[in-house]
Parts: structure tokens; C-alpha cells; sequence
């Protein structure tokens, strides 16, 4: 019997609770850690009910590769993110293998430009281009931008070395600094202030 409730445990000790098909400490951890993968998922394939999967499928497999744990590594959301990067980028390549014709522009869903404040339009014009970038591209600005991670931690979680990996966000920026000059959202906006 553990001194501490379930709820208090650490990650590592709740692992350890895991890898005996301890069902309370594996709901404790998604409690926890289950809106890493959803997030990923929903920045990268842009489709909440997929996210849901990708989340589940990651939880999944935390519970079936729970006897494998190595206490004291990176920790639960370290691999977490790597497997919720790793499951975004099979089914983004599934996409474009199922699919002949390019992929399709992303349809804006926003209200009309007189409704937007200035914030919400950069925001879309953000999201956008973050759509526009390349699957790898797209990993390497989610980990560091939205889940914030270092670009050490990023490296790893795409399993890529420190310079590539800062190689890989130097063009993913410079694409969207480009697509953003001419994003017909931002264009609006400094026509709006020129009026």
C-alpha cells in the first residue's frame, strides 16, 4: 500500500502502478497528461475527432509500454509528445498517400473581416500559414511555439539532432514570415489602418 494517494504520485512511481495493470494510477495519469497529445493533434492535423484518436492511441500505448519504463528519463510528457508528433506525421503522410490531387487550400471559417478585431485576424493569418507549412515544419513550430518546449526537448521529441532540428525551425520561420507578408489577412488589416 502506498504512502501517498494515487493522485499524489509522481509520474514514475505511477508507471511502475501502470506496468501492474493499475488501472487508477493509469486514470490519474490521464488526468494529467492526455491534453499533451489532443493539443498536438489538433494544431497539427486541424481535426478535434482525429485529435481525440490520436490522443487515445497515445494513451494507449503509455498503458501498453508501461512495463518497458525507465524511471528518471525524460518523463511522461516528453514521450507523450514524441508519440503524438510521430502518430500526427503517419497520418498526415497517410493523407497524401490516399490522395492523388494536392491537398486542398484550408477553407476560412472566420467571420467576415468588418467582425475581426485586429488580434483574431493575425491570428488567423498565424494559423493559416502554420497550415501551409510542411508536416515536419508544421512539428517543429507546434513543440516550440504552442507546447513550448526548448529546442533541445523539440529535438527530441522528433528524434532529430540539436542543429538539424534548428535548421528545420530556421526555414519553418522564415516560410512563415514570407506566407505572412502576404497573407491576404494581414494585407487587409494595414490597408484598414492606412484608411
Amino acid at each position: 500500500m502506498p504512502d501517498k494517494p494515487v493522485v499524489e504520485q509522481g509520474d514514475d512511481a505511477l508507471m511502475l502502478r501502470v506496468a501492474d495493470k493499475d488501472a487508477e494510477a493509469f486514470r490519474t495519469l490521464v488526468d494529467r497528461h492526455a491534453r499533451i497529445p489532443f493539443a498536438i493533434g489538433c494544431r497539427m492535423v486541424k481535426d478535434p475527432a482525429e485529435a481525440e484518436d490520436i490522443a487515445q492511441e497515445a494513451m494507449l500505448r503509455l498503458w501498453n509500454n508501461a512495463e518497458k519504463w525507465t524511471s528518471g528519463g525524460a518523463g511522461v510528457e516528453a514521450w507523450l509528445r514524441r508519440v503524438a508528433v510521430n502518430l500526427c506525421l503517419d497520418r498526415l503522410r497517410k493523407r497524401k498517400r490516399m490522395s492523388d490531387e494536392d491537398v486542398p487550400e484550408q477553407v476560412d471559417d472566420a467571420p467576415t473581416a468588418d467582425a475581426v478585431v485586429d488580434n483574431s485576424r493575425q491570428a488567423l493569418a498565424v494559423k493559416h500559414c502554420i497550415g501551409k507549412l510542411g508536416d515536419r515544419q508544421r512539428a517543429a513550430v507546434v513543440l516550440t511555439y504552442y507546447e513550448e518546449q526548448s529546442n533541445l526537448d523539440a529535438a527530441g521529441t522528433m528524434d532529430m539532432k540539436l542543429k538539424g532540428f534548428e535548421s528545420l525551425l530556421f526555414r519553418a520561420r522564415a516560410a512563415l514570415k514570407h506566407c505572412l507578408e502576404n497573407s491576404p489577412y494581414v494585407l487587409n488589416n494595414q490597408e484598414g489602418d492606412a484608411a
